[in-house]
């Protein structure tokens, strides 16, 4: 591991790797990263595409009119609250004048066994009610007709739960129903190839039965729909899959975890089980839970633009003590009590009149709707010269039926069969557009997405931007925090020095004096955000709070301390919240003394720099001169040397006279200088099981990992490294974190001690905080990029193989081997059955011994076009010999021509299959000569292979009037099978021949920029 410093800035990076958002260049594909991309580059990939079906394949991009209505949406609401809270401030008025008059108003209604209403309670807070919450005796009388202890909370038992619950509501909001399976379908049905298909079947489906009869004339349009509608079904039923996998991570992003305190004790609880009365701590970064009053605020300022569309932070306090569920905690502490939930709140209300979007494109998808609109472009003209071939061939009388008769002879064959003739044409054109149109190329990077996202939840990391899954695959860096996330974040007190003395061990308490060691207890006591709760019988106490904190309580408790009688014995006059920045927290507090304590604690070196006294342990105050203070500089560095978290506590005397009142005590700095040091404690954090050889794996797939920055430098590090093109990763857990997590190209924040403001900035959360998991994250983000790069190797050599062989049969003969119907099943082995079988590869350690992919480097490398191409050509050489040889070479002349054609042209489409079936193990490994290495462990991968051949033999054996095919001996099944299995040892021997260094892309570049050149046009960047 490295510090963050200037060799770490200069470090070699991934060739190709550039950090802007695609702005610069010529190619609307070439979006770099999707994040914070503005609406016109979006827009822009979005016209460039070819698309046959635009609702599939735009589906789970950003709909960028749907984030327009919800931004409609979100300032109505708002208009609503306003125009309410204004209705609000006449009521108040006229209530006012009424009491003036001597009318009294009608007292609202009871809910059940509490005194007051839900409708009037839920108004207090969400229309900042003050009439009603003076009238009803502000927070303690809520508090009352609530049945809530302020200290202690509610009860909390399943009971008092469920009295809540039927009174209030519960903490959830109706959701906007799911898309049917049906909307799948239909969707499905969109696809214009797949529209063509139907009616040319429904023309063939009426012309063959007027010509055959309906015993054998519905068999061509019956077998051609019969393949679009199950293509149709199995694209649905694969589709609605993903959605429900979306729909359920969406869910887990939703479910915050929070403390809240009942029966006197705090207990995490999900966000859904919050109650009315419940009372609920609040710290910098958290979100507002639930519509409520504050009970005691310490600088407490809320972030409410949220909910009001207004960047600003309020302040919270006793003359404005509403607050509003949805807004973040952006500076204090405090205590809330909840009064409204659900429905009841602002917050509920917009969530339930705006759907959560799936939608967000990745740079890879993006560039592989690029590389599909190439592929599609191709295709296409690939098709329509076909079409003109084949018309061209039949209207000229040059097209033979398999006994040599002329199908097509102009004023003697009949109208409707020259139609049918025609149509059959059609449909092959439109099939091989089917083919070769690569519709389910940019679905099969959401495809393996849902599956990594789901699967990395197992590794215990949350992804809630789809794009930071692949871009982590590209990191360069990642900038780690040390605490918690390297360390286990189970920091205990391990040494003391108390009044000048070192204490061992560090809670020994006998050679302490009185009076130093109740200083101690009051200012840890008090100058803490945290608790310890004692259960009846004395058993383990419990102690809540940051790591640091209950280190520190449980030290006390072990000095002697007794929390809930410390804390009794003095009062809290204000409090300075603990601050990232100034890296220290205080407290005043008044005591039976006639003068004020202030206690002061915080980094250690901090806190000794603000100190002129010390207290010794015989409660003497001894000047802090210059040799004194270099002898606690020693102590801290010599625990720093250790790695130990250095604290230091100090407390201060102050005149209670000087302390403000009213307003002014609320902006009151607490006074910091003139501390007299009470102790310094080192607090050890043990390193994670397993950070060292995660660090090495990193280490050795090339990306450099850096630890411990404060959030300050860690913004400044982050556009550092991107503007040297590093792909950068940050974690983080404060709120301070936010600005770095956003800047940073994947902002991975810690899911247990994480604030919440770091988790809305971040992309991926790290729910364990182990740095082992971010790890798992850069294996999973590689499995990603090598996944898709599976897929379309084995992809385009289907394209290939079909369009030539397709192709050259039309020119030749001016027929085609593979029929609509075979063209479309092998559709569904490349295209939806594919995609699952390649795209929901594990990830392999295999992946971690290799270099970050590079933003821009192709997506087709040298290797996958040598693979690519070798079995294309064997697939076409083999196929093309099988068409204008193999009645010959397979001894079917002995056989009707009619027969024999129909036996070579069923063992062609047989052959082609299994080559799939096979060369779908060689795309599992690329550049690896083990491809059966854990396939086992795949049972998707198999099941999918098992069942495509099992379907085939039932196409072959049983559907043969369907798809066109006849029955095939055992020796025919044989010789398919060797055809297939060749591609095995092929795939050994092509892997042994080396590929350029050079990226064949940046060839056809190079040759594409001189042509413009020559041709007085700008070079593509």
């Amino acid at each position: 591991m490295s510090s963050y410093g200037k060799e770490d800035i200069e470090a070699p990076r991934s060739s190709g790797d550039i950090i802007d958002d695609g702005g610069s260049s010529s190619s609307p594909f070439d979006i770099a990263r999707t994040k914070d991309a503005s609406v016109q580059r979006l827009k822009r990939w979005r016209q460039a595409a070819l698309v046959l079906n635009a609702s599939r394949r735009f589906r789970y991009t950003l709909d960028l009119k749907k984030e327009e209505e919800k931004e409609q949406v979100l300032r109505k609401i708002r208009g609503h609250v306003q125009v309410i809270r204004a209705a609000y401030l006449f009521k108040e008025a006229a209530n006012k004048l009424n009491s003036e008059l001597g009318i009294v108003p009608h007292p609202p209604s009871s809910t059940g066994e509490f005194q007051i209403g839900e409708e009037l309670l839920s108004s207090i807070a969400r229309d900042h009610n003050t009439a009603a919450l003076q009238e009803k005796g502000g927070v303690d009388g809520i508090a009352s007709l609530l049945k809530t202890n302020l200290e202690k909370g509610i009860e909390g038992d399943e009971a008092d739960l469920i009295r809540r619950r039927s009174a209030f509501g519960s903490n959830n909001y109706p959701r906007k129903k799911g898309r049917s399976f049906l909307m799948f379908v239909w969707d499905a049905c969109k696809d214009l190839t797949l529209i063509i298909l139907m009616v040319a079947a429904a023309a063939s489906l009426v012309l063959g039965i007027k010509s055959e009869g309906i015993k054998e004339g519905w068999y061509d349009g019956g077998s051609i729909a019969f393949a679009v509608i199950l293509v149709i079904v199995v694209t649905a039923v694969s589709d609605y899959k993903q959605s429900l996998q979306f729909r359920d991570l969406n869910e887990e992003k939703r479910n915050i975890r929070l403390e809240v305190i009942r029966g006197g004790r705090r207990v995490e609880i999900s966000i859904y089980d919050i109650v009315v009365g419940d009372v609920i701590p609040l710290n910098i970064g958290d979100q507002v839970p639930a519509d409520g009053i504050l009970i005691v605020g310490h600088s407490l300022a809320v972030d409410e633009s949220s909910m009001t569309g207004e960047s600003n932070i309020v302040d919270k306090n006793s003359k404005n003590p509403f607050l509003i569920s949805g807004c973040k905690v952006a500076d204090g502490s405090g205590v809330m009590l909840v009064t409204a939930v659900g429905i009841n709140t602002e917050w509920g209300l917009l969530m339930a009149n705006i759907s959560e979007d799936n939608g967000e494109e990745t740079p890879l998808q993006v560039r592989l709707n690029g590389l599909a609109t190439f592929i599609g472009i191709i295709g296409l003209s690939v098709a329509v010269v076909v079409l003109v071939v084949l018309l061209a061939r039949y209207f000229s009388g040059h097209t033979k039926d398999p006994n040599g008769n002329i199908q097509f002879i102009a004023g003697k064959t009949k109208l409707s069969k020259a139609i049918d003739g025609a149509i059959k044409i059609v449909t092959v054109a439109v099939t091989i557009v089917v083919v070769a149109v690569p519709e389910g190329l940019p679905l099969a990077v959401t495809l393996t997405l849902a599956y990594s996202m789901r699967k990395m939840m197992a590794d215990k990391a949350l992804v809630r931007r789809l794009s930071a899954c692949e871009t982590m695959g590209s990191a360069t860096i990642i900038c780690s925090d040390k605490t918690g996330t390297l360390t286990m974040n189970q920091m205990t007190v391990v040494e003391a020095l108390i009044g000048g003395e070192k204490i061992d061990p560090p809670h020994k308490k006998s050679g302490l004096s009185p009076i130093l060691c109740s200083l101690l207890i009051e200012g840890v006591a008090q100058n803490t955000n945290g608790s310890v709760f004692v259960p009846e019988g004395g058993n383990d106490v419990e102690v809540t709070g940051s790591p640091t904190e209950k280190a520190i309580l449980h030290w006390a408790v072990q000095l002697g301390m007794n929390f809930k009688a410390a804390r009794s014995e003095s009062s809290i006059i204000h409090v300075f919240p603990f601050n990232s920045e100034k890296k220290r927290g205080g407290v005043a507090v008044q005591t039976t003394e006639p003068v004020v304590h202030i206690h002061w604690k915080g980094a250690a070196e901090i806190v000794l720099g603000c100190c002129t006294q010390y207290m010794d342990v015989n409660d003497q105050l001894m000047k802090m001169d210059e040799e004194k203070m270099k002898e606690f500089r020693e102590v801290i560095e010599d625990m720093a040397s250790r790695s130990l978290r250095c604290v230091a506590i100090a407390y201060r005397l102050y005149e209670m006279e000087k302390v403000p009142t009213g307003e002014d005590l609320a902006h009151w700095s607490l006074p910091e200088d003139n501390l007299i040091l009470l102790a310094i404690v080192g607090l050890k954090d043990p390193c994670r099981p397993g950070v060292k050889d995660a660090v090495k794996l990193c280490q050795k797939a090339g990306v450099k990992v850096m630890g411990r920055s404060s959030p300050n430098d860690k913004l400044l590090l982050v556009q550092a490294l991107r503007r040297k093109q590093h792909v950068v990763a940050v974690t983080g857990d404060g709120t301070n974190d936010a600005p770095a997590l956003h800047e940073a190209d994947i902002g991975l924040a810690m899911g247990i001690q994480g604030t919440e403001v770091a988790k809305e900035s971040s992309d991926i959360i790290i729910l364990d905080d182990n740095f082992a998991s971010v790890v798992k994250v850069v294996r999973w983000g590689r499995s990603v990029y090598a996944n898709i790069q599976k897929f379309i190797q084995f992809q385009l050599t289907v394209n290939i193989a079909a369009l030539v062989i397709n192709v050259i049969a039309a020119f030749s003969s001016g027929d085609v081997p593979l029929n609509t119907v075979q063209l479309l099943w092998v559709n569904l082995i490349m295209d939806t059955l594919g995609a699952l079988a390649l795209a929901t590869e594990p990830p392999t350690d295999h992946l971690m011994y290799r270099d970050p992919m590079g933003r821009r480097e192709p997506l087709i490398s040298n290797i996958m076009w040598r693979n690519l191409l070798i079995q294309a050509i064997y697939q076409v050489s083999v196929l093309l010999i099988l068409n204008f040889r193999g009645i010959s070479i397979l001894k079917l002349t002995h056989k009707s021509s009619d027969n024999a054609l129909k036996v070579k042209d069923t063992l062609i489409f047989n052959a082609f299959v299994l080559c799939q079936v096979f060369n779908e193990f060689n795309a599992r490994k690329p550049d690896e000569f083990n491809i059966f290495k854990g396939v086992t462990k795949n049972y998707l991968f198999m099941g999918i292979v098992g069942l495509t051949v099992v379907l085939q033999i039932i196409i072959i054996e049983f559907l043969g009037k369907f798809t066109k095919t006849v029955k095939l001996t055992w020796q025919q099944w044989l010789i398919c099978v060797i055809i297939g299995f060749i591609s095995w040892p092929l795939a050994v021997i092509g892997k042994l021949i080396p590929v350029p260094k050079k990226q064949l892309s940046d060839f056809f570049k190079n040759f594409v920029n001189r042509v413009r050149s020559c041709l007085g046009l700008r070079p593509k960047l």
